[in-house]
């Protein structure tokens, strides 16, 4: 039962905008210190928690989880895109086992996954596919979305299936903490756009490019204080991550949907942090060996990065 963890945000400024040197350093120190973490782990299967922002997920069918048995990136935002090598047959009997504890988790067998997925990917592993990974979806953008202690049970779920293996597994949770990103909400968004949100129909490369140009702008705007996103919120940020440090992860079931908007629309991929820790605290305590955070409005992030092991 050899489990490790690594936790990162992720953005896609950090792939389409150039910042001041201090910052990209800054950051890619951290990042650094995870692929060597990561290295060292030399996981055999890689369990990827993640959202997703209206790119393979929509509104059409919108599940608040989804496993899968074989999955795509698309390539958002200029992230890799290509085939991910999922283990099908792994990926199924996990399922299985899942559904079996209780948790409702459907299947995709054509799953499409957007920078969420593929930049930590990149980061630690320089591809797509350079290892085992079965994608695991986490609605965190689009409501209804359900309390914070099913993402918990789903991540336990999944650690209890492979605390009973012997594959080294990295459980990799992708997400930012308080951020709010100018993704559309259906109840608000332009006719066409909320079409989108619903259909899935692909963007066209005007849509693509306003929405890249949009997304930095806005960036550029937080950092200057003059956007109307929520801003970031570090003593919320600091907060969360001492809970999971200190293994409190029942105390999270208590904040509320709308506590923690308060934070951004995008604060909800806590989710994905929240189940990574849960399958990673199947093997008892566990220690935070690296913790990186750093409020970084350029890039609409609270941006951390954590790895930990159990401590047995």
């Amino acid at each position: 039962m050899p489990l490790a963890l690594c936790c990162m945000s992720h953005s896609p400024l950090l792939d389409i905008t150039q910042q001041r040197p201090e910052l990209e350093a800054d950051v890619a120190g951290a990042l650094g210190a995870a692929r060597d973490f990561v290295a060292a782990v030399d996981p055999d299967v890689v369990v990827v928690f993640a959202p997703d922002h209206f790119n393979g997920f929509f509104y059409r069918q919108m599940p608040p989880f989804c496993l899968g048995v074989a999955a795509r990136a698309v390539g958002d935002y200029s992230s890799l895109a290509g085939d991910l090598a999922v283990p099908t047959a792994l990926a199924r009997e996990l399922a299985g086992a899942v559904l079996d504890a209780g948790v409702d988790l459907p299947v995709s067998h054509l799953m499409e996954v957007d920078h969420s997925t593929a930049q930590p990917l990149r980061e630690l592993f320089g591809a797509l596919d350079a290892r085992p990974v079965i994608p695991v979806f986490i609605n965190a953008a689009a409501p209804p979305l359900g309390p914070l202690s099913r993402s918990r049970a789903l991540g336990t779920a999944i650690g209890r299936f492979f605390a009973a293996r012997d594959e080294r597994v990295l459980f990799l949770g992708s997400g930012g903490i308080s951020h709010d990103p100018p993704v559309p909400a259906l109840d608000t968004a332009p006719a066409p756009v909320a079409e989108r949100l619903v259909s899935g129909r692909p963007l066209t490369a005007e849509e693509a490019e306003r929405k890249h140009t949009g997304a930095a702008a806005e960036g550029e705007r937080l950092a200057a204080g003059t956007s109307d996103r929520l801003p970031l919120t570090p003593e919320w940020d600091e907060a969360f991550l001492d809970l999971l440090g200190a293994g409190k992860l029942t105390e999270l079931d208590g904040w509320s949907n709308d506590e923690i908007g308060a934070h951004g629309g995008g604060a909800h991929e806590i989710r994905t942090w929240i189940a990574a820790y849960a399958a990673l605290a199947v093997a008892g305590p566990y220690e935070v060996g690296y913790r990186y955070y750093r409020p970084i409005p350029e890039y609409i992030a609270g941006f951390a990065v954590t790895t930990a092991l159990p401590t047995g």
